[in-house]
């Protein structure tokens, strides 16, 4: 898609929008809906007050930033939250940073690039995602969903609070979308954090499952 052609799909929509240089920074006070969309021109910002959706996106160009934020008039419906919906896409650019203030939602793809990074105010849902690359950090306010992650590289670490982590061989109480939650893993132990002792086995290499 040209940057033409994506400002034309913003006005037909009343979507509000600045163009600083190269950049089409999306404005609107509240939600995005560009469902209908399979592509996106290099250098969008999302500076949108809700929900970005990106339902029919494959891909994501370079220099694409996802800042959409909470609107406070709605605060607790989903389309206001500051999500991502980004369920069809496939692969990401290498270094891509979430910074939203709700959810990212990547169910579609099955590996992550070199240097990504999930700061987002939300979960992240990765329940298709098979590995994960060294050096993922996951530092998101929320919890991550891994269904099928069979291997963790011992460098991979999660840092997301309130901790919650989704694995698809995990059972127990704590259970999501198939997956159990490592709070229910028997292993833990009373007094240690399960992030911590989740990391100790990651980086020790207990996390190997195939």
């Amino acid at each position: 898609m040209t940057r033409e052609e994506f400002i034309e799909a913003l006005d037909r929509r009343g979507y509000s929008y600045e163009t600083k240089g190269d950049k089409i920074v999306v404005t609107n006070r509240y939600y995005v809906d560009l469902k209908s969309l399979t592509s996106l021109p290099p250098g969008v910002e999302f500076r949108n007050g809700g929900v970005v959706y990106l339902d029919s996106l494959e891909t994501l160009p370079p220099g694409v930033e996802f800042k959409n934020t909470r609107n406070a008039d709605k605060w607790y419906e989903f389309e206001y939250s500051g999500t991502i919906v980004l369920d069809s896409v496939k692969t990401l650019p290498p270094g891509m940073v979430f910074e939203n203030e709700g959810s990212v939602y990547l169910k579609s793809l099955t590996s992550l690039p070199p240097g990504v990074q999930f700061r987002n105010r939300g979960g992240v849902h990765l329940k298709s995602l098979t590995s994960l690359p060294p050096g993922v950090q996951f530092r998101n306010k929320g919890f991550v969903v891994l269904n099928s992650v069979k291997t963790i590289p011992p460098d991979v670490q999660f840092e997301n609070q309130p901790f919650e982590v989704f694995f698809g061989w995990f059972e127990g109480s704590g259970s999501f979308e198939g997956a159990g939650s490592f709070d229910s893993f028997k292993g833990n132990i009373k007094g240690i954090e399960p992030n911590r002792l989740l990391n100790k086995m990651i980086s020790i290499g207990l996390f190997d499952r195939r």
